[in-house]
């Protein structure tokens, strides 16, 4: 779902956006950190944030690191 924020952030179109890995932060939501495969040996790291279910929004990119490989942790940002 936070595909097309983060193509639009990165002024790009990926053909592969696979997560591969994820942690979770409990706040008054739910922050995401997900490790994404965007090409061959290209990955990202994006944090995302999910609302409350009463509160009935998408979720949100909030930030995100480039320039990552499949052997980068996964830590919080």
């Amino acid at each position: 779902q936070v595909k097309p924020q983060f193509e639009s952030r990165e002024n790009r179109t990926c053909g592969i956006f696979n997560a591969v890995e994820y942690r979770t932060q409990v706040v008054a939501g739910t922050n995401y950190f997900i490790k994404v495969q965007v090409s061959d040996n290209e990955y990202v790291h994006l944090r995302v944030f999910q609302a409350l279910p009463h509160e009935n929004q998408r979720p949100s990119l909030v930030s995100y690191q480039t320039g990552k490989t499949r052997d980068d942790p996964l830590t919080y940002f």
